[in-house]
């Protein structure tokens, strides 16, 4: 068996856990955001360790594309993509070539969490419209489509990835509850960054408490992302 698989989500929203998971299985290789270097090259953005994404990245999206729909050297390909990394530009034609899944967190949690690595968040920064945009275009071509909620893998992580496994069709693998503290081979470049957190784990962590208060800008761009939450959180995988 081969299968490619497209982890959609916003920053901030334990996808790089999810990668760990999947980066734990032996027949599993992983790619973390395919498309940052070109997502930057493409729109000029001013993120955090830009140069250095570059560099190390593909800044053609088509030739990163061409790849996405390639088998890796492993039977699973797990691929961590970024939603907003999806600008004019970045081909969609391999969509058919692979297994989408959703990763979906309350804007407020994801709000609160990206203003602590980068101020000033719009809604195109989090992703989650054009998340529900990739979704609805991965359903249009009667592909499969599916979610799931960060707070439920949290709440209980082998359940939700029992559920995750039987949904791709393929076996749970117990080593994807654990994973070695200190980052994973094939953490982009900007690991450094961002990763710190999960770096020190070595696990999912427990459930989040009360949802954090926002005010001002943030509290805005929450109110504008959570209608596209509630869309997705009302089609989320049960275990």
């Amino acid at each position: 068996m081969s299968l490619n698989i497209a982890m959609w989500s916003g920053p901030r929203n334990l996808s790089t856990a999810m990668m760990y998971a999947f980066g734990a299985r032996a027949d599993c290789a992983v790619w973390d955001e395919p498309f940052y270097a070109a997502y930057l090259t493409l729109t000029g953005l001013d993120h955090p360790m830009r140069d250095a994404i570059i560099a190390a990245g593909e800044p053609d999206p088509a030739r990163v594309a061409a790849r996405c729909a390639v088998p890796a050297d492993k039977p699973l390909f797990y691929q961590k993509h970024m939603t907003h990394h999806m600008v004019p530009g970045v081909p969609r034609d391999w969509f058919a070539s692979v297994a989408h899944v959703f990763l979906i967190r309350h804007p407020a949690r994801v709000l609160a969490s990206y203003d602590q690595k980068r101020e000033r968040a719009t809604l195109d920064d989090i992703g989650f419209r054009q998340q529900a945009e990739i979704f609805d275009a991965v359903r249009a071509q009667g592909l499969p489509a599916t979610v799931l909620d960060s707070a439920d893998i949290r709440d209980a992580p082998e359940p939700m990835l029992r559920a995750l496994c039987a949904a791709l069709g393929v076996a749970f693998d117990p080593a994807m509850t654990r994973w070695p503290a200190g980052g994973h081979k094939d953490d982009g470049v900007w690991a450094a960054h961002w990763y710190d957190s999960v770096h020190r784990s070595t696990g999912f962590a427990g459930a989040e408490g009360p949802l954090p208060v926002l005010d001002g800008a943030l509290a805005g761009v929450c109110a504008e992302a959570l209608p596209y939450y509630d869309r997705m959180r009302a089609e989320a995988l049960r275990p």
